[in-house]
Order: structure tokens, then C-alpha cells, then sequence
């Protein structure tokens, strides 16, 4: 079976590179390297050991990543005719002409944009959304949704003496599944109203959780433009615990912030000289939710005297994260929702994971006509 995934032999062999050896006609004569330790990872009636490894697993995760991430590599590395390097890479030659940086030497390996998280791909992903924005309006929700550690989904799927970072592959999964009841409950339920477009990254913390960034478009019958509309979808105080005491229980277990500020100047959200927190908090009391100065509200967060006690802290209503209440109780989960209509808040979504690199992108025209490119060339070294 090792022979199978060999990187070394099968440069082609993974569907998200070619596929071109992984499949002739109907019938498939191999499996690919991804498909291979997807199964080596599955969950069975019959113990599997590999899931027993603890971070043992984790390592041999980032293993089989890289060595899959390799092979996709090198295929394109023996394959550069296909995708018309050559072509590509006399470009390069021309903009970098009297180049002497060392570094700089040798023959370029051009990726395609069909290379998932290389540059190319990175900015046509960044050029479609920002087309969006520009077809169907400016945004309306930005909702960010972050993987609970306690879902039943995961506590009741570990094995005896594991936690939950033992089991990336499970977290990974249960997310994905509540990741698409939350697209049902968003755009075919219209839990938030009617959406017109949408657009969704995932990425995991450094802990490891992931946790995905929405931005919604709505319909026009369903844009939110003022600030009683606001408060039916997003609320920003700590619930009564007399009238709503679930609610009140996953707003203090999820939705609190800090603290942080003259509270607790070590927290890592602290920034600066002097130290300030990067996200604002805490925030200012309002009695009324009123438009911002920076396309962001500010929401009411009433001086009601509810009070939560956050390690030896008394925390109020300043401290508290928007949240959408039904969103809140169906998924038990940090859910930040905020109101925006601002562009600003597109490339918030997108910078971690698809700003690219600090590189001049050059159009490769693909009927061939160079005339095109070299406009682009000198419009490059006049600048």
C-alpha cells in the first residue's frame, strides 16, 4: 500500500493536484495521498491505535500535511509546460533584468492559481470578493464562529483519558458540522433576514480551534440601515439571570471579554505604548444604540446593575462581546456578530489567509498574445 502514496513516484496522483494517475476512465486504479490517510485516520467500531497517540498524532498529522503538501509540489515542478512557465518565467526574466541578487538565481517554479494557498491563488480568491462587493452592495453582518471544546459532539466521541486537543481530526469534524447547520440556519432559514450574498474563511488559533469569519450581503428588502434594526439582531449587555437564566449562563461562559485594560494590563489583547486593548474594551455605557464614526455601532450597554463575577473582577454590561441571542442558544459558542457597511471590513476577512505576498501579479493573456503582457511590464518599471 506504501508504494501507492510514495511522493516521490506519484507527482500527479492527488485529485487536488492533477489526478492524472489516479484515475483512468471510470475506474480508479489507485488512491491518492490524501485519500489514503483519510482513511488511516477514520473513526471505527474496531479500536484504532493511531487515534490513541495523544500529541504522538498531532505530530504525525503535520507529517502526513507536509508530506501531502510535497507531493502536490512536486508536481508542479515536473509539470511546469503545462501550466506555460516557460512563457511566464521570460516575463520574469524582463522585469528583473540586471538582477545580482544572489538569492534570486536559477529557475523559477511557477505555481498555478489552482494551488491552493499559493500567491496566485490568494489574489484571485481577494480580487472575486472585493467583485462581490462591487455586484451586490456593500456588507451588512460580519459574524465570526468559534469551535466549542465542550459540544457534546466531542466530549462524548473521547476516549478514556483523552482531552480534546488529543483528537484534532474529531474537533476538525465536529466544527465542519455545526460550521454547515449555521450555513442552513443563516441562508436558508434567514435567521438574520434574507441574504442576498455571502463569503466565509476558516482558520485555526494557535491553540489550534478553529473558527470562521461570515460576511453577509443582504437582500435589499432586508438591508439594515438603522439603529432599531439593530437591536433585533444584535445585543451587547449580560441578560437578566431571573427571566433568561440559560442565556445569561452562555453570555458569561462565551460572550465576555477580558477583563483586561486597568483590570489586568498582562492580557494578550494589551498593545502598545501605553498598553491599550487592540478591540476597545472596555467599552462605553449607552443608553441607546447609535451609529459610529467608523462604520461600526456602538451599542446599547445600559448601566442596569447587572454585574457577572469574571475571576475577581465584577464585570458589566461594558465588557461584553454583540452577540445574536438565537444564534447564541442554538450552538453554545463564542458568535461575534457585528453591523458594518464598510469595505474595510471585507479585507478584514481576507488578510490573514489571502493578502499573498508583497509581489507585482503580471497577467499571462491565455491565447497567447505577448503585447498584453509587455504593456503591463513597462506599466510595472515606470512605477
Amino acid at each position: 500500500m506504501d508504494d501507492i502514496v510514495n511522493g516521490e513516484d506519484n507527482f500527479g496522483e492527488d485529485e487536488d493536484a492533477e489526478g492524472s494517475n489516479a484515475r483512468t476512465g471510470n475506474s480508479k486504479k489507485t488512491v491518492s495521498m490524501r485519500e489514503y490517510y483519510c482513511y488511516k485516520f477514520q473513526i471505527r467500531p474496531t479500536e484504532n491505535v493511531i487515534l490513541l497517540g495523544g500529541r504522538l498524532l498531532q505530530q504525525f498529522s503535520v507529517n502526513i500535511y507536509i508530506k501531502i503538501e510535497m507531493s502536490r509540489l512536486q508536481f508542479y515542478e515536473h509539470n511546469q509546460d503545462t501550466i506555460r512557465a516557460d512563457f511566464y518565467q521570460g516575463i520574469v526574466d524582463c522585469v528583473n533584468a540586471g538582477e545580482v541578487n544572489s538569492n534570486r538565481v536559477g529557475r523559477r517554479i511557477v505555481l498555478p492559481a489552482s494551488f491552493i494557498g499559493g500567491s496566485r491563488d490568494m489574489r484571485r480568491r481577494f480580487l472575486d470578493v472585493m467583485s462581490l462587493v462591487q455586484d451586490d452592495g456593500k456588507p451588512d453582518i460580519f459574524l465570526t464562529f468559534t469551535c466549542n471544546l465542550n459540544w457534546p459532539e466531542i466530549t462524548e466521541k473521547l476516549l478514556p483519558g483523552q482531552t480534546a486537543q488529543d483528537r484534532p481530526g474529531l474537533v476538525a469534524r465536529a466544527f465542519r458540522a455545526k460550521l454547515e447547520d449555521l450555513k442552513k440556519q443563516l441562508l436558508k432559514k434567514h435567521v438574520l433576514g434574507e441574504v442576498g450574498a455571502y463569503v466565509y474563511v476558516i482558520e485555526f488559533q494557535k491553540r489550534g480551534l478553529p473558527y470562521a469569519h461570515f460576511l453577509l450581503i443582504m437582500k435589499p428588502t432586508h438591508k439594515i440601515t438603522s439603529p432599531d434594526q439593530y437591536d433585533k439582531l444584535v445585543c451587547a449587555e449580560i441578560p437578566d439571570p431571573s427571566r433568561y437564566p440559560e442565556l445569561h449562563e452562555r453570555v458569561v461562559q462565551h460572550m465576555i471579554h477580558g477583563p483586561c485594560g486597568p483590570l489586568n494590563d498582562k492580557s494578550p489583547c494589551m498593545q502598545g505604548e501605553p498598553k491599550a486593548c487592540r478591540f476597545h474594551y472596555p467599552r462605553q455605557f449607552n443608553e441607546h444604540t447609535v451609529q459610529g464614526d467608523d462604520s461600526y455601532p456602538l451599542y446599547r450597554r445600559r448601566r442596569n446593575g447587572i454585574k457577572v463575577k469574571k475571576g475577581k473582577h465584577d464585570i458589566d454590561n461594558r465588557w461584553v462581546v454583540p452577540y445574536n441571542p438565537t444564534l447564541l442558544m442554538m450552538f453554545n459558542c463564542h458568535m461575534n456578530i457585528e453591523i458594518c457597511s464598510s469595505i474595510k471590513s471585507v479585507k478584514y476577512v481576507f488578510k490573514y489567509i489571502y493578502k499573498g505576498h508583497d509581489k507585482q501579479s503580471v497577467h499571462i493573456d491565455p491565447d497567447g498574445e505577448e503585447e498584453v503582457v509587455i504593456n503591463e511590464i513597462k506599466r510595472f518599471q515606470d512605477a
